[in-house]
């Protein structure tokens, strides 16, 4: 039987931590209780050092390694939040680190990476194919590997964020944050329930990288066919065996949001909150958003990470404002007739739409003779506004088309 981490696990790791990380702040968020009619706070984990949680766990680990094993180094694999921890702990520590990251892996997190001091290797296409990679380095030159989620020390570290959180809201009744392999929720989950088994603890994946649920219904871990996600932090294609056994014993719920649930979740932190947050970071907003879960309040959300993509950001933002129905992609079909386009415009303009591109497609094969088709991004009030827009176009004997969400 697998040995649980336990809370003088977690408090130990507080003492090593002490002076090495902040506690980070909890915010209150007002459109968050309006919508759920009781306090909910944001634990704003984006802003400890290295832009996340990560590097709690990982100085934990690498702080606790004897002098024969620093001599030799350090051996992670991430998609970004958790190789920086590791960088930036090795350097605390005074150890050398690699890390392998996926090739398509953000730039500014690679970059950072290296700013922290780690050497970067890029293989494989997933973090999974990672972390093959960076254990056959450890094989072989004898670096030390350091697990992002499936080991003690790890789970430990992870863990002092709940007692930040049992101090900050004495009287939160619910806990929600992401999973991608499972040390944060895992770590969470050991200190809460060991101090207050009363709160609820929900976890939260990507749709499209949802290990745990399947592997929760079979009684042990599964690994993914395949998983894609926009949240990277995130995203991973099984288990492990140590954090698959806390969440299974100590985890109250684990529910999963889609891709357009991240996107709103994201585009309400920046617009409401002014919060900059990654797609990881921001998978329990969009839980409580989307209302895959339902919650008793006060409820403390865990906002993970903020080490997002600028470029990444920027497509978010217009899938955000898209799914919200705030951003609308239009094909409108009409006569190839001088006036056409300027009569169109005006419509758009007397409903009150702003135009923000248009293009003529003359070379569609779907066209008839004399056809032109016209693909404009709008930007609209929302929902209703958009609904109402496009009514107005079709009433006007214009063929209309609306692209979904990219």
């Amino acid at each position: 039987m697998t040995e649980l981490v336990d809370l003088a696990d977690v408090r130990a790791a507080r003492d090593l931590l002490a002076g090495v990380t902040r506690t980070t702040p909890l915010e209150p968020s007002r459109p968050l209780t309006a919508a759920l009619g009781g306090p909910v706070w944001l634990k704003c984990e984006h802003l400890q050092r290295a832009g996340s949680y990560k590097v709690r766990g990982a100085y934990v680990r690498i702080s606790r390694l004897g002098p024969a094993e620093r001599a030799r180094g350090v051996v992670a694999a991430s998609a970004g939040n958790h190789a920086q921890g590791v960088a930036l702990a090795a350097g605390l520590v005074g150890t050398a680190a690699t890390v392998f990251m996926p090739i398509n892996a953000p730039l500014p997190k690679v970059a950072a990476t290296k700013g922290y001091g780690a050497r970067v290797e890029l293989a494989g296409a997933t973090v999974d194919e990672s972390l093959l990679a960076a254990r056959e380095f450890a094989e072989r030159t004898g670096a030390v590997f350091i697990h992002p989620f499936d080991h003690r020390d790890v789970i430990a570290g992870q863990g002092t964020l709940a007692l930040e959180i049992l101090e900050q809201c004495p009287d939160v009744r619910t806990i929600i944050a992401g999973i991608g392999g499972g040390g944060l929720i895992s770590g969470l989950a050991v200190a809460t329930k060991a101090v207050r088994p009363d709160v609820r603890l929900v976890g939260v994946q990507a749709d499209g990288a949802a290990a745990f649920p399947p592997s929760l219904r079979a009684g042990a871990p599964v690994r993914l066919p395949s998983y894609s996600t926009i949240a990277d932090g995130i995203a991973v294609g099984c288990p492990g065996d140590l954090t698959f056994a806390h969440v299974a014993k100590l985890v109250d719920e684990v529910v999963t949001v889609s891709e357009e649930d991240i996107s709103r979740a994201l585009l309400m932190l920046l617009e409401r909150t002014k919060q900059v947050v990654e797609p990881a970071g921001a998978v329990g907003v969009a839980a409580l958003i989307s209302g895959a879960v339902r919650v008793e309040t006060p409820a403390v959300v865990v906002l993970s990470g903020g080490n997002i993509d600028p470029l990444l950001l920027l497509r978010v933002i217009e899938h955000g404002l898209a799914a919200a129905g705030r951003y609308l992609r239009l094909t409108v079909r009409c006569s190839d007739r001088p006036g056409q386009l300027a009569s169109l415009l005006s419509q758009i303009a007397e409903h009150r739409g702003n135009v923000v591109d248009v293009e003529h497609q003359r070379h569609d094969p779907h066209l008839r003779l004399g056809e032109v088709g016209v693909a404009l991004s709008v930007e609209t009030r929302g929902a209703e506004h958009s609904d109402r827009l496009v009514r107005a176009l079709r009433a006007s004997g214009y063929q209309v088309s609306i692209a979904e969400p990219v």
